[in-house]
């Protein structure tokens, strides 16, 4: 019997992991195959209510479903050790952001890719938005000019709960490998590799960053103006300004399905876009079935050079604030 769909498997079974099944339900050619949880009774409870046809107990499980692919959902700590041990079983792993916890890690997983000649892509889902794509295909056309500055914040208020994930230092908690990477990602896909970093946090009680400002320079007088918290509500906006105008994306940004254009001229634009699921976390997916059944080993539009660059950032951040794991 040829098989039909592309089969998925989830490790991890937490609130991403249902983002997730949410939309690879959209996805006629996928289905939700199999579900790994450290307790059978949460891998049973997500199976029943996202339609996963397994529902096991160990992330080892995994090795043995019978999938085409692997999702890696659980907490940033505990990335890089499932990622590695599919990747040695030579099942391709789509890894939630941040790839890992840090370089070293980061190393470890693309080391494990490249011998086992296994698919590995970062889950940098805002990527592959359409309005995304959209914001890239008129830089790339010229509309805007050359980028000069990009300006990104992320911002909520979460009240300071020293056993949720978000405050514990031992679950990789705090805004920069949150929500900070998401600003730094926009500047790093726009603007390449950064010259010079300055970077100041408020680190709370709990021992993580509760709000980080990141400035980066690049050469010929680029900028970027960064800034992540969860102390208050920011607008969560996005500008980048080129020689010829202005994008502003809607907020949240990073998921936004809007934004607009102003040139220098004066001449104003507005581009809309719908798309049904729960976060757009589809697109990515399909990228990186694609990819996969076109024999490629990593994405074209989030290679390894990008998560490399992207966690050492990170780590240079970390090292500026004086944050540790």
């Amino acid at each position: 019997m040829t098989q039909t769909k592309f089969r998925w498997g989830i490790i991890g079974a937490g609130s991403i992991a249902g983002h997730f099944a949410k939309d690879l339900a959209l996805i006629p050619h996928a289905e939700l195959y199999a579900v790994a949880s450290r307790s059978q009774t949460r891998a049973n409870t997500f199976a029943d209510k996202y339609g996963a046809k397994h529902a096991l107990d160990s992330y080892e499980a995994m090795l043995k479903a019978g999938v085409d692919a692997v999702y890696i959902a659980t907490r940033h700590p505990q990335h890089c050790a499932p990622t590695i041990m599919c990747l040695n079983a030579k099942i391709p792993v789509l890894c939630e952001k941040p790839l890992a916890m840090n370089s070293e890690e980061v190393a470890r997983m693309i080391q494990a890719a490249k011998k086992n000649n296994t698919f590995l892509m970062e889950a940098i889902w805002t990527r592959f938005l359409p309005s995304f794509k959209k914001v890239i295909a008129l830089i790339d056309a010229g509309e805007i000019g050359e980028v000069l500055t990009v300006k990104a914040d992320f911002g909520f208020h979460s009240p300071v709960n020293p056993d949720s994930r978000l405050y514990n230092r031992e679950m990789g908690g705090g805004v920069l490998l949150d929500i900070g990477i998401y600003p730094i990602l926009l500047a790093q896909l726009l603007l390449g590799q950064h010259e010079k970093m300055q970077a100041t946090a408020h680190l709370g009680t709990t021992g993580v960053d509760e709000e980080t400002a990141v400035n980066l320079s690049y050469p010929n007088g680029k900028f970027a103006i960064l800034h992540a918290t969860v102390r208050n509500e920011t607008e969560t906006v996005a500008f980048i300004h080129g020689t010829k105008g202005t994008i502003k994306i809607a907020s949240r940004w990073h998921e936004s399905n809007s934004f607009s254009t102003q040139l220098n001229d004066g001449e104003t634009r507005t581009y809309d876009f719908d798309f049904k699921g729960a976060k757009g976390y589809k697109f990515e997916t399909e990228h990186v079935m694609e990819c996969i059944q076109a024999g490629k080993k990593e994405s074209p539009l989030v290679p390894f050079s990008f998560s490399e660059n992207l966690m050492r950032t990170l780590d240079e951040v970390r090292g500026e604030i004086g944050l540790v794991y």
